[in-house]
């Protein structure tokens, strides 16, 4: 099968296509067809192997290859087709479209790939495009995650800090559709689709600073590395609470400082790709409640490409990769 593969870190062309066998199932697995693929940021930090969050680099690097990567085929989140089943497998059959991730192993980025039938995939949402299924998981699945942790009501204010990522596309999407007043920050270029998505305020980073104004937000989701929680959760209401997707480990001290020694709150709980979870994101997706705002569609002869795009911070939306044709 076809497949990108990398065997080395480095820059996007370390990525090149080459032939490599086609998986087995397990008694346990299902042998997918991997129609498309997102390029997520993640899968670019873990083939530069530069990371904006350094803590958790070395042990990281025990895991996926001390001088070069032990799994040389990225991509952790698709949409396909299963094409056979180990003989333990009940709850997928032949021919079912399915979304999902492939956790660790990943995987994504070849033309085949072998999940466990536990693994956090589910059949896809039935209006869903497989480019719109495959850039569902990553940013849904992070976003409900800490959403749900905030008892967002109709009226709630909802600060959402990187807003034009893939996490943030979703934190968006799903504050509107629970009635909250959502505020997007991110770069000026990202307006249009922010305010697509739902966004009723916009602020643009690079001209204001969301810590210096006078309004306070019930909830503040924060997605982007390094920021100063101590200085933005001086907007926070008394009762509100903050939460970072991508903290640091000032970011983890502030947070037990903010829960001992003020009425807000803080969380950095880590996403754990639940099939609840993704069930819930297929689910707003069939009632209309969001959409996968996608920026461009690749090959898998132009990944380094995709992932110059990723890294450029120029996307407005998610990218994908087509990996190949469906019956």
């Amino acid at each position: 099968m076809k497949a990108v593969v990398y065997h080395r870190y480095g820059p996007p062309d370390v990525l090149s296509v080459q032939e490599v066998p086609k998986p087995s199932p397990k008694a346990n697995e299902l042998l997918i067809r991997v129609v498309a693929a997102e390029v997520a940021k993640g899968d670019c930090e873990l083939r530069s192997f530069q990371f904006p969050i350094k803590w958790f680099v070395l042990p990281l690097r025990l895991v996926m290859g001390i001088t070069r990567p032990r799994r040389t085929i990225l991509g952790g989140y698709f949409a396909g087709e299963v094409v056979q089943v180990g003989d333990s497998v009940s709850r997928f059959s032949v021919g079912d479209r399915i979304f999902g991730s492939a956790g660790i192993k990943m995987g994504a980025y070849g033309e085949f790939l072998c999940v466990p039938d536990s693994a956090t995939v589910e059949r896809i949402p039935s209006n869903a495009t497989y480019e719109q299924a495959a850039a569902l998981p990553m940013g849904g699945l992070n976003a409900i995650h800490f959403l749900n942790m905030a008892d967002i009501q109709p009226g709630t204010r909802v600060l959402i800090n990187g807003a034009g990522g893939s996490i943030g596309c979703y934190g968006v999407q799903i504050a509107k559709s629970k009635g909250a007043i959502v505020t997007a920050v991110d770069s000026g270029i990202k307006e249009g689709l922010l305010r697509s998505l739902g966004a009723d305020h916009f602020i643009d980073y690079q001209q204001t600073l969301f810590s210096q104004g006078d309004n306070q937000y019930d909830v503040i989701f924060d997605v982007v590395a390094h920021s100063d929680m101590k200085t933005n959760a001086r907007v926070l209401s008394d009762t509100g609470i903050y939460l970072s997707a991508n903290p640091s480990l000032n970011v983890m001290l502030q947070t037990r400082q903010i829960n001992k020694s003020t009425s807000k709150r803080a969380s950095f709980a880590f996403a754990k790709e639940t099939l609840q979870d993704l069930i819930g994101i297929k689910n707003l997706f069939e009632q209309g409640a969001i959409t996968a705002p996608i920026d461009c569609v690749y090959s898998l002869a132009d990944m380094p490409d995709a992932h110059r795009r990723v890294e450029s911070e120029q996307r407005v939306g998610l990218v994908v990769v087509r990996v190949s044709e469906s019956d």
